[in-house]
C-alpha cells in the first residue's frame, strides 16, 4: 500500500473522461466500418442483379 500514488478527485476524473473519449472514438470508428460494410455489401448485389453475365472472381 506504501508504493500506490493517490489522485486528486479532478485528476480522477480527467483520466476517466479521457478514456471515454477514447473508446467512443474506437466505437464510432467500428460503426463507420460495419456501415461501409453494409454498403459495399449492397453495391456488390446490386450490381450482381444489374449485370448477370460478370462472372465471379476465382
Amino acid at each position: 500500500m506504501a508504493g500506490t500514488t493517490k489522485l486528486s478527485v479532478e485528476k480522477a476524473l480527467e483520466k476517466l473522461r479521457r478514456d471515454e473519449l477514447q473508446k467512443t472514438g474506437t466505437e464510432q470508428r467500428d460503426e463507420k466500418t460495419e456501415a461501409l460494410q453494409k454498403e459495399i455489401k449492397r453495391m456488390r448485389a446490386q450490381r450482381q442483379r444489374l449485370d448477370p453475365t460478370s462472372h465471379k472472381r476465382s
